[in-house]
């Protein structure tokens, strides 16, 4: 018998691309990205269980971004580079067939990194699947930006700025403010 894990799903392309182009506008700087070692030390804080984290990238190309591999490494996480043919979203593909795995998982809970709504029939799976009564599933990414279609009841929402505090700096974006969240001396500076 193994421990009780979590399995963090990581959908670099879609997370960067939003950051990117919907919330900096631009290309982000290496500081403007995000701290994934937090995002596996969040998630183990929060579920009280080790976090494995599956950091899925596009090689199609045929060549790998090693120095990224290798911090991704340094930071626990396993990579999974994917090739495949232009027409193929190899990553999007990965992705599912890992989800498809885990619904099989009774022991594993999981955290998509995604806003695609693309994943919301695996994320309804597990959910609803043989081992769901005691399956926690969560969305990881910018709360505005996450597909409705991943609006499942059950599912955990975690906003990578607001709540795992993956960036060291403040990113510009514009939200919606629960009142029993507003505070006022943030806006007087």
């Amino acid at each position: 018998m193994t421990e009780r894990r979590t399995f963090v799903l990581v959908d670099g392309e879609n997370l960067d691309a939003t950051l990117g182009s919907s919330v900096l506008g631009r290309r982000p700087l290496p500081e403007e990205r995000p701290r994934w070692e937090r995002v596996t030390a969040y998630l183990e804080e929060q579920w009280g269980q080790p976090v494995t984290g599956l950091f899925f990238l596009n090689a199609s190309s045929g060549s790998l971004p090693t120095g990224f591999v290798q911090a991704l490494l340094a930071m626990g996480y396993r990579p999974v580079p994917l090739s495949g043919r232009a027409d193929e979203k190899v990553v999007d593909i990965g992705i599912l067939r890992t989800l498809d795995a885990l619904r099989d998982m009774g022991d594993a809970d999981v955290v998509l990194g995604s806003h695609d709504a693309d994943f919301a029939e695996a994320i309804h799976a597990l959910v609803d699947g043989d081992h769901s009564h005691d399956r926690k599933v969560g969305v990881l990414g910018f709360r505005e930006f996450t597909s409705t279609q991943l609006a499942i009841e059950g599912v955990h929402h975690f906003d990578l700025e607001y709540d795992v505090h993956a960036f060291k700096t403040e990113l510009p974006r514009v939200r919606i403010i629960p009142l029993e969240e507003f505070d006022p001396t943030y806006f007087l500076r």
